[in-house]
Order: C-alpha cells, then sequence, then structure tokens
C-alpha cells in the first residue's frame, strides 16, 4: 500500500496539499470536499483500487488517497499525525487562513510523514495511534453514491510516477537494510575485541599478577 496524496483543508478551501505522483486527482479531491459534512467524522470514499480517506476536525479537512482499499489502518494513521502536527503548528489561524497559505511549509511535512508512513515502520505508530475497532466501523462508501446526477469523475493517476515512488521506497527500505547490517558488524568486531582484550588481560593477570610486579 502507498499513500499517494495528502491534503489539508478547511471546507472547500485547500490550505495544504502534496502529492508523490502526478494525476487529476487534486480534481477529484475539490468535488468531494463539496460533499463533505461540516462536522467531526471519519470516512472512506472508494473510486476503483484507489480510497480516499478523510478525518474532520473542528472544520478542518485532513485527507490522503491511497492504492489499496484493504489496508486502513496506515492512512488514517497518517491522518492522525498530521493532523496532530498541523493542529500544533498553525492552531487557530487555520479558521482564517487564505488558499495554500500552508502549502509551502506544511507540504514539507506533509512529504515527510508520508514517506515514513509508506515505510515499514507505519504500521507499528499505527497500532499505537489508531484503534483497530475505530477503523473497521469508519463507513466506506462508493465515490459514485456522493455525485449528482450526470456529474462524473474520472481518476487518473501516472503509473510512471508510481512506479519512481515505489522503485524509491525500495531504495531506501534496501539502503536502511545495509546500514542496519553494517553496524550489526560493527557491534559484533567490537565484541570479539573487548573478549579477546579481556582474554589477554586475565592471562597476563594470572602470570606476572594483578599488579604485574612478577614479570
Amino acid at each position: 500500500m502507498t499513500i499517494l496524496y495528502g491534503l489539508v483543508a478547511r471546507g472547500k478551501t485547500v490550505l495544504a496539499e502534496y502529492t508523490s505522483t502526478s494525476g487529476n486527482f487534486p480534481t477529484i479531491t475539490r468535488v468531494l470536499l463539496g460533499k463533505i459534512e461540516d462536522k467531526d467524522m471519519k470516512m472512506s470514499y472508494v473510486y476503483d483500487q484507489y480510497v480516499f480517506h478523510y478525518i474532520v476536525e473542528n472544520h478542518i479537512t485532513y485527507m490522503c488517497m491511497c492504492d489499496d482499499m484493504e489496508k486502513r489502518r496506515i492512512p488514517f494513521g497518517f491522518l492522525e499525525d498530521i493532523k496532530q502536527r498541523f493542529q500544533a503548528t498553525y492552531g487557530e489561524r487555520a479558521q482564517t487562513a487564505i488558499a495554500f497559505a500552508m502549502s509551502e511549509d506544511f507540504g514539507r511535512t506533509m512529504h515527510k510523514q508520508m514517506d515514513f508512513h509508506n515505510g515499514s515502520g507505519a504500521d507499528a505508530f499505527a497500532q499505537v495511534n489508531t484503534k483497530l475497532d475505530d477503523v473497521k466501523n469508519i463507513m466506506v462508501q462508493n465515490i459514485e453514491m456522493v455525485l449528482e446526477r450526470g456529474e462524473k469523475l474520472e481518476l487518473l493517476v501516472d503509473k510512471t510516477d508510481k512506479l519512481q515512488s515505489q522503485a524509491h521506497k525500495f531504495e531506501k527500505s534496501s539502503k536502511e537494510l545495509k546500514n542496519a547490517m553494517w553496524w550489526r558488524r560493527v557491534k559484533l568486531y567490537l565484541l570479539i575485541f573487548f573478549i579477546l582484550a579481556f582474554a589477554l588481560w586475565l592471562i597476563t593477570s594470572l602470570a606476572c599478577g594483578f599488579d604485574y610486579k612478577g614479570c
């Protein structure tokens, strides 16, 4: 599962957004923002194999799009993460800010946290911050159910960018594994060194005495 896109909005006004790929999903989210009720809630909209998850709290919407409808704890863990960071950083300023006022600064935060939640440690974070039962009870609805008669949306996602994102994720995981193996070897060599040093000290101490006066 990969989180591809994230945004923070007040009603229809987008305050910040970030995407790791290209496509027309920002257009889709603008339509969805017009359909979301202004009350605290959590919900998911399904579009083919893609899912738009969102949280509304204190009139602010936190939304992301991912490419797997089965895994829900990780994307909601991501949303809880950026929600807490956004509230801590901007507080009540979000209630009056103009469109994209936080996009440059908070876009970088979403980029960083998206990389984290797309990584290997994301599920452990989500387990702590997102209760499984709460996620299971979140309503999932087909996106077509909220469209007006005659209204049609076509989601386009650049597969090349998606593959590049997955390749970057694999490269990052490989680098982390390589670093972990390197540190393991260093620790092993240090352990062997200290064992040999202790053995040498013990042998010389037994032969010469602990004060070395016998040598």
